[in-house]
């Protein structure tokens, strides 16, 4: 792996954007879900017990809001002010490069880590605790810049290598899950018989059901689902080999297999993106793609210039090799994926047909055989990533400059071991999630009781986390038990966590939904409709990412079994009955919209019903509707304040509040909390969230204007000085010059006026001469 230098300031700077994206969208929902009058109030999970001091209630449950009522505060106050701290810290650190320091992460890892040990379920998501191991890594990867700092860090390629392997991990898990799942949609049986009498499967129309059954699909998804069927079963195809085989070219020692590796995955989430709304998820994941890249590849980007490399004699001598390896492994990759999933070519129908040519046995033994060596794959890589580090910590010049970089060297390459040690263990809790949850098992066992002690589940939404080494379990049960012991220590405070997506597709039969009627008579209903999950058929699906409405992601939930695997949904029409306001901007952030704006609903009830995407006309245009809907039965029955069939719920649920909330504080700190409140959730949160970024890179870019600027006068003044010395030595010699040729001109005057002195002197004697002949002859002739 080359320089990582340019790669590490891009994860720094995304990261600092998704921490700022997930406490923006959490803060304008917390008085309606965590508020003293909110679905889920948190001050239920920070209830004292037996006179516990602050040391054991921070053991029990490691966070922050503990120290809340120190400061004057109630817990809603609390997570409000966690939540604006956290939005503050990373916009900072997100302008400004020097704050993307080891504390500053720490401390916004801190604060996320808080508000998750009371979050409840509507925080209990992949991409809450993805958040937290990234952010964590987070920690290990960004230099201490103060109180001093060295901008060679050899340490960098060890602590960078660990967004690899969790990279490795996301992925592989949530294609691995989708087929050992056996649902019916990812495997759908052809009746064709084998040798071993095994029947084989065929891809399903997958991703027909997908985009309508996606919790908020965004427009282009009505689009997406209108590709013929062929394109959707390669594209299943597609995904089998993105998540399941590619991610093992994630370790490969070829650069530019990395690099290929790179670019299909960011295909895959940006398609993600633009069908889907899924929050900051798959922006999280494309910077965790930025691990195999190098500063030669970024600088290409870029259109830097970078100093060419010369090859040895030895590199030039296995070039040829390593480029047949390389592709060597592309056609691979490309025999498998035909061979298995029986591609074939129809050129009568433009098309291409696909099906599963293997067994789900075979696939189990497939997993076999790839886990173990995959494992040591991890060792192998994050060793090599370790001697060179040392290496060059023993090429630095210096004793003392040496011995730091050592020091450091040893501290981080402990720290990725570790990191990557307590990964690999299964969480034994977890076993029968693994292997049988199903999404009619979504009941209260992700729903803790508000009163107890416990340990955050694990996402509710996929019911199919899966620890890595428990995908074959002699791995799992080979493992060291002092690594066991590691992971149980640290597994509350989510530095590692088991994931895997899409486990079971949900919906094949139509989308269910439920939609809330309300009515003051009990004889004309009205639909409450939500901002974002579907209701009314003629609106279009919005667009909301990268902001999760977690209210409307649990009603998705909800829709898929009895409300008695809601608890909260009894909580949820409670406070509409009572017309709580926060709970009514959950719904509705523009009270106009909101139909019981005035007075609150006497009576409510709810409905299931089953969604479509509508199909486009004979005549190729758009139709005037995006869903259509089927009536299929009663969710909730018709329930009144008072009713006794909801008060049964509410506590059997242990959501009725027998102690009345604390007063609310009139210290200064609880009063700037309610003003900045009242003005930011008049907003919609999209909005705000999209304001904030877009402010933060406004200042980027003009901070890197600035400094480019700054950094070309520091390079073009001394060459202007130069330039002016070198004038002023010209003009100089000019004038040397110049001196000399008058003088010379001077002395040739001089010598010209004395020649002609000289002519006159001559010419004069000539003439007394000839005048003194003249005189001889006349005196001659006169004697005669």
């Amino acid at each position: 792996m080359g320089e990582i230098r340019l790669p590490t300031h891009m994860f720094l700077w995304c990261v600092s954007a998704i921490y700022m994206v997930a406490f923006a969208s959490l803060y304008v929902q917390i008085p309606g879900l965590y508020g003293n009058e909110g679905l889920l109030p948190a001050r239920w999970q920070l209830r004292v017990s037996g006179g516990k001091s602050l040391l054991e209630q921070l053991k029990d449950s490691p966070t922050l809001l503990w120290f809340g009522p120190r400061l004057g505060l109630d817990t809603q106050q609390s997570m409000e002010l966690l939540s604006l701290t956290g939005v503050v810290l990373s916009l900072m650190s997100l302008t400004l490069p020097p704050l993307r320091d080891t504390r500053v992460y720490l401390m916004l890892w801190m604060l996320y880590m808080s508000l998750y040990q009371v979050g409840q379920v509507f925080l209990y998501f992949q991409w809450d605790t993805l958040l937290l191991e990234t952010g964590f890594l987070a920690i290990l990867i960004a230099p201490l810049k103060m109180p001093w700092s060295s901008r060679v860090r050899l340490y960098d390629n060890v602590t960078f290598w660990l967004l690899r392997w969790l990279l490795f991990r996301l992925m592989f898990a949530s294609g691995v899950v989708k087929l050992t799942s056996r649902c019916p949609t990812w495997w759908g049986l052809t009746g064709e018989e084998t040798h071993s009498s095994i029947k084989r499967y065929q891809i399903c129309m997958t991703l027909t059901y997908h985009y309508e059954t996606q919790c908020i699909p965004t427009p282009l998804a009505w689009f997406a689902h209108q590709l013929p069927v062929w394109f959707q079963k390669l594209s299943v195809v597609a995904t089998f080999l993105i998540e399941i085989a590619v991610p093992f070219l994630f370790f490969s020692p070829i650069r530019r297999h990395r690099l290929v590796a790179f670019y299909l995955q960011m295909l895959l989430q940006v398609l993600i993106i633009l069908s889907g709304n899924y929050n900051f998820f798959n922006i999280l994941t494309i910077t965790l793609c930025l691990s195999l890249l190098d500063d030669e590849h970024v600088s290409f980007w870029l259109r830097r210039p970078t100093a060419k490399q010369v090859k040895t004699s030895l590199q030039t001598f296995f070039w040829p090799l390593i480029l047949m390896l390389e592709l060597g492994v592309y056609a691979a990759l490309g025999f498998w994926t035909v061979k298995y999933f029986d591609l074939q070519l129809d050129w009568e129908k433009r098309s291409v047909s696909s099906r599963t040519a293997f067994t789900y046995f075979e696939f189990n033994s497939f997993l076999k055989m790839v886990t173990v060596p995959s494992i040591w794959m991890g060792v192998l890589s994050l060793t090599w990533e370790i001697i060179t580090s040392m290496f060059s910590c023993a090429c630095v010049r210096g004793f003392l400059w040496r011995l730091c970089c050592t020091v450091q060297w040893m501290l981080m390459a402990a720290a990725a071991a570790s990191m990557f040690a307590i990964s690999l263990p299964a969480d034994m809790n977890e076993k029968a999630t693994v292997l049988e949850l199903i999404p009619e098992d979504l009941g209260t066992e992700y729903f803790p009781h508000p009163t107890g002690n416990h340990r955050p589940p694990k996402d509710p939404c996929n019911a199919s986390v899966v620890p890595y080494t428990y995908i074959e379990y002699d791995a799992n049960s080979n493992l060291w038990p002092g690594v066991r012991a590691a992971f149980e220590m640290t597994d509350r405070y989510q530095l590692v966590n088991s994931y895997g997506l899409f486990r079971r597709m949900t919906g094949v039969g139509g989308r269910p939904e439920v939609v809330i009627e309300g009515s003051l008579d009990r004889n004309t209903w009205t639909e409450i409709e939500f901002m974002y999950k579907p209701g009314n058929t003629s609106a279009a699906p919005p667009v909301v990412t990268p902001h999760q409405p977690r209210l409307d992601w649990q009603m998705w939930f909800a829709a898929l079994g009895p409300h008695s695997q809601s608890p909260w949904f009894s909580s949820l029409l409670h406070r509409l009955l009572q017309g709580k306001a926060d709970v009514i901007r959950l719904v509705q952030t523009d009270k106009s919209q909101y139909p019981f704006s005035k007075q609150p609903p006497v009576y409510l009830r709810a409905h299931r019903y089953k969604y479509w995407f509508t199909e486009p006309k004979k005549d190729g245009s758009l139709p005037h509707r995006w869903w259509r809907r089927v009536y299929v039965e009663e969710f909730y029955p018709t329930v009144h304040l008072g009713d006794s069939f909801l008060e049964q719920m509410l506590v059997q649920n242990g959501l009725k509040d027998k102690a009345p909330p604390r007063r609310s504080s009139k210290a200064w700190l609880a009063r700037a909390l309610r003003v900045i409140g009242e003005h930011v959730r008049e907003m919609p949160a999209p909005l705000l969230i999209w304001t904030l970024f877009c402010s933060a890179v406004t200042i980027c870019l003009l901070n890197a204007l600035w400094s480019d600027k700054h950094h070309q006068e520091q390079h073009t003044g001394p060459q202007n000085k130069e330039h002016k010395d070198e004038k002023k030595v010209e003009e100089e010699t000019k004038a040397e010059k110049v001196a000399t040729s008058e003088e010379k001109l001077m002395e040739e005057v001089e010598e010209d006026q004395k020649d002609e002195e000289l002519g006159e002197e001559v010419e004069a004697d000539q003439t007394e001469e000839v005048e003194e002949d003249q005189k001889e002859e006349v005196e001659d002739k006169q004697k005669e």
